[in-house]
């Protein structure tokens, strides 16, 4: 079984020789905190698309409002499980660092995102799509076949690691120098990109994969391969609750933006909602509507969210309770959304039915999809066409746009092609198109 006193440490990557358990009145998990919220790829995720496309006359969630909230709902998870293991079951607990999974747990979630490209699930099938279907074709047997794996399955969660830790052109080693914890915390499927499988998700490329160990093994995170097999792990325990937060999130905010843009009426939105509670509940809820005179349709749809993200909540915190010790051992194979009482993930079944029927599949959504999916398809076509011949005047142009930090000049083939990856995969849907429409010269800087 895992072992909480290990699984929750404050040492950092890259800066291990300098590791204390404190510094200062600020602990080093509220350090990591505020380094992602102060940090340049956590602004740009404001102008990256969540689910419908970045606001007009209507204010819908974007990847940054989405991870605030995420990191929110994440505090409370963390903190509720925290206060319930060390009353019910680990006293030695208190006064620990495990105190402070709440502030971990809500980090993990600021930059669980991080590394999804613009436009999207769109983005992410660009990149793949052009190499496994695509002009990218060619490098098969030009690179190693873990590197071909890790491109033609490119993920967001596996480049939110890379993100994190991999050291770029002119930065410190350890990329962020985030807590071994916290960097645990985000990696939700803990295995290579060889070991994908049918859904095509890992949690780190090969280049960073000897990190994710050194992190794995400091923590007594269980290795599940064999010597000379690729490296699978099991999770870290904060995982789960990261991926609740993230959960409960995207499924009832998604609802509630669908009834703004009039995609689902108020009713429908009313019933979904209402669904997470028995009849008692339910009654109350409508009751406190009509004592506080909530009598704007929008503002009663708050109420209900706001009802509805409470009582998951606190469902995955019975859920994660009740199977702690699978989740220690390893052994529990589901999500903590799976795993809650009858009535609320019955509920969720049915919020994720019609989000799949008639939100994800909307006009406005596929649009996006659409758009986003030939913008990165250009954009990687002509970054790869420049660095497989950058003797060419064009070409030339076209890399002298890159930040220095991306080693798009490598001599190393497999440098260069990760490189126009992380340009790429690094871009605002809004600096993508207009990348996108400089170098086809729709939009000139003159005009």
């Amino acid at each position: 079984m895992m072992n909480w006193h290990t699984l929750i440490s404050n040492k950092r990557l890259g800066q291990e020789y300098r590791h204390a358990e404190r510094h200062d009145d600020r602990s080093e998990f509220k350090r990591d905190y505020d380094r992602l919220i102060f940090s340049a790829p956590f602004r740009r995720m404001q102008n990256k698309t969540q689910v419908f496309p970045l606001p007009g006359s209507v204010f819908v969630h974007n990847r940054l409002t989405h991870s605030l909230e995420v990191a929110s709902v994440g505090m409370s998870l963390g903190n509720d499980i925290s206060r319930r293991l060390i009353k019910e079951k680990y006293p030695e607990l208190k006064d620990s660092l495990f105190e402070e999974c709440g502030q971990i747990v809500a980090t993990a979630c600021l930059a669980h995102d991080m590394g999804n490209p613009p436009f999207g699930h769109s983005g992410e099938k660009a990149i793949q799509t052009f190499f496994s279907e695509g002009p990218g074709a060619f490098l098969q047997n030009k690179v190693s076949p873990e590197f071909w794996s890790d491109i033609t399955h490119f993920e967001g969660n596996a480049n939110a690691f890379r993100l994190l830790t991999h050291q770029f052109r002119g930065r410190r080693a350890g990329g962020f120098v985030m807590t071994y914890s916290m960097l645990a915390s985000i990696v939700k499927y803990p295995w290579a990109s060889m070991l994908a499988g049918e859904k095509g998700k890992f949690g780190f490329f090969q280049s960073e994969a000897h990190l994710y160990k050194r992190v794995a093994d400091e923590l007594g995170i269980f290795c599940l391969s064999k010597e000379g097999e690729p490296l699978r792990f099991v999770r870290h325990p904060l995982v789960y609750m990261v991926e609740a937060a993230d959960d409960i999130c995207y499924e009832i905010m998604d609802i509630e933006d669908a009834h703004k843009l009039k995609i689902l009426s108020f009713d429908e939105t009313r019933e979904l909602l209402l669904g997470f509670f028995d009849e008692n509940e339910r009654s109350n809820i409508e009751r406190r509507i009509k004592e506080e005179d909530l009598r704007d349709e929008n503002e009663q749809i708050v109420y209900m969210r706001a009802c509805a993200v409470g009582t998951l909540e606190t469902k995955c915190v019975e859920a994660f309770i009740q199977h702690e010790e699978e989740i220690l051992n390893g052994t529990f194979n589901s999500s903590l959304v799976k795993a809650m009482a009858t009535v609320q993930r019955e509920a969720y079944k049915k919020c994720e039915a019609v989000s799949k029927e008639r939100i994800y599949r909307s006009h406005t959504v596929l649009d996006v999809e659409l758009s986003g999916y030939k913008i990165m398809e250009t954009l990687m076509e002509q970054m790869m066409e420049a660095i497989m011949h950058s003797d060419r005047y064009y070409s030339r142009q076209l890399i002298d746009r890159v930040s220095s930090q991306y080693d798009i000049r490598n001599d190393d083939l497999e440098t260069r092609v990760m490189a126009v990856v992380d340009y790429i995969s690094g871009m605002t849907d809004v600096y993508a198109l207009d990348v996108y429409q400089k170098i086809n010269g729709i939009s000139l800087p003159i005009v």
